[in-house]
């Protein structure tokens, strides 16, 4: 398994000052050579950062597709529902079709937004880029340590319902970890000093949920933390 390749910044707003430009070059040399760009996005304050610069790049947003990593079963536009902070930081602002922004359906019940949600990625192509975050505990998407669906990393449906997440809402949809992984890209956003020991933790090999995203190009980690590869400096 390869280790991630890791990106240092001073703090968290010169991390969303850089990757913003970063998406523009990937999001229109995409455009350029198969016609679409393709992004999965991620909740939480780091991404909020980086999809608030999004509206002033230059770029075909008609040629923009965008799905959700994972989602809290809410109701539409509740302001704890990841599409609602995405919308109002960014996808509100710019033209990409109401058609190409592919929420999770709204649903009572964490399997059946699941089940409608597999439906929608099943005939999506190969994502061009997916931001992830990681959570105190070593979660990502709603990928959560020790839960069975983090740890059926051979389970092939693209949604996985989660059922009895420890932070509320219980119920949340979650891309798979395999459909995660089937990305030209996948960026980890991870700030702030809560941080790092889960960050430690999963450079050392922790068996931790972003150890079950394995694209066939690695991934990339983006920090603010001032020395994100302590973790490997123990396994030596």
């Amino acid at each position: 398994m390869q280790q991630p390749r890791m990106h240092s910044y001073a703090d968290s707003t010169s991390l969303a000052d850089d990757l913003a430009p970063r998406i523009a070059v990937l999001a229109n040399s995409c455009i350029n050579t198969h016609g679409s760009f393709t992004m999965v996005l991620a909740g939480g304050t780091t991404p909020r950062q980086l999809y608030t610069r999004l509206p002033r790049i230059a770029t075909d947003w008609r040629r923009w597709h965008i799905y959700f990593g994972d989602e809290r079963c809410l109701p539409r536009g509740d302001p704890e529902r990841n599409d609602t902070m995405a919308a109002a930081a960014w996808l509100d602002h710019v033209a990409i079709p109401a058609d190409q922004i592919h929420r999770v359906p709204v649903r009572d019940n964490a399997v059946a937004a699941a089940a409608a949600y597999s439906a929608v990625l099943t005939p999506a192509p190969r994502f061009d880029l997916v931001i992830l975050g990681l959570g105190e505990d070593g979660h990502t998407a709603s990928l959560f340590p020790g839960t069975s669906e983090s740890e059926k990393s051979a389970r092939t449906t693209p949604a996985l319902a989660v059922t009895d997440a420890p932070k509320p809402p219980a119920q949340r949809v979650s891309m798979s970890p395999q459909r995660l992984s089937d990305a030209g890209a996948v960026w980890f956003l991870v700030t702030g000093e809560s941080k790092r020991h889960a960050l430690d933790a999963w450079l050392a090999g922790a068996e931790l949920p972003p150890r079950l995203i394995v694209p066939a190009t690695g991934v990339d980690i983006f920090t603010d933390l001032d020395d994100p590869l302590s973790a490997l400096k123990l396994t030596r």
